[in-house]
C-alpha cells in the first residue's frame, strides 16, 4: 500500500522526509525572530483570514515552510493563497539554499487537501511574479486561467494529469 510522503532535498541533493501540521502560533512567531522571513505570518491578516496554515517540517521538527490554503465548499478547487519558505532556503533572501523543493512539497499537500475535500486534486496559485509563472508552467505544468482582472497576478490551475504527476511522487511504498 502506497502512503503520502513529503520531503524536500537539501544542499548535498539528498532526500529530507518532511511533514505537513496544523501551524501553530509557535510557528508563525518563527517568521519573526532572526532569520527573518519576507513575510510576518503574525500579522491580523494573515491569523484572521480564515485560511487553513499549515507548517512545512522535517521530521526532526525545523520548520521550512509554510503555506496557506482557501477551502472553500462553493468551489471546485484549493486555492494555494501563500507560501513561503525559511529565510535559510529563500532563495530572494540566500545565495544557497538550506533546501530545495519546497514549493513543489506545499503544491503536492494542496493536491493531497484538495483529494481530502472531495475536489479531484485541482488547486490553484497566483504567480506574483513572472518568474514564477514561467516556473509553474513549465515545472508544475499549470495552466493560465483567463479572464482575470487588469492588475490582478496570473491565476494558474494545476489539474488532471500535471496533479496526478507531482502528487504520485510524493507517494512510497509501505
Amino acid at each position: 500500500m502506497a502512503r503520502f510522503e513529503l520531503f524536500v532535498w537539501d544542499r548535498l541533493g539528498k532526500k529530507v522526509p518532511a511533514k505537513a501540521l496544523r501551524a501553530t502560533r509557535e510557528d508563525l512567531e518563527f517568521t519573526v525572530a532572526a532569520p527573518v522571513w519576507q513575510t510576518d505570518w503574525t500579522t491580523e491578516y494573515i491569523v484572521d483570514s480564515g485560511f487553513e496554515i499549515y507548517a512545512l517540517k522535517t521530521k526532526q521538527g525545523e520548520l521550512v515552510a509554510l503555506g496557506a490554503y482557501g477551502i472553500e465548499e462553493n468551489v471546485v478547487a484549493v486555492h494555494i493563497v501563500y507560501m513561503e519558505s525559511q529565510a535559510q532556503s529563500n532563495p530572494t533572501l540566500c545565495k544557497e539554499p538550506k533546501y530545495r523543493g519546497i514549493g513543489r512539497a506545499l503544491v503536492a499537500y494542496g493536491i493531497k487537501l484538495s483529494v481530502d475535500a472531495g475536489f479531484n486534486g485541482d488547486v490553484t496559485l497566483d504567480a506574483k511574479t513572472p518568474e514564477l509563472a514561467k516556473h509553474y508552467e513549465q515545472n508544475f505544468g499549470a495552466l493560465l486561467i483567463p479572464g482575470r482582472k487588469s492588475g490582478a497576478a496570473p491565476r494558474y490551475l494545476i489539474c488532471d494529469e500535471a496533479a496526478i504527476n507531482i502528487f504520485t511522487s510524493y507517494l512510497e511504498e509501505g
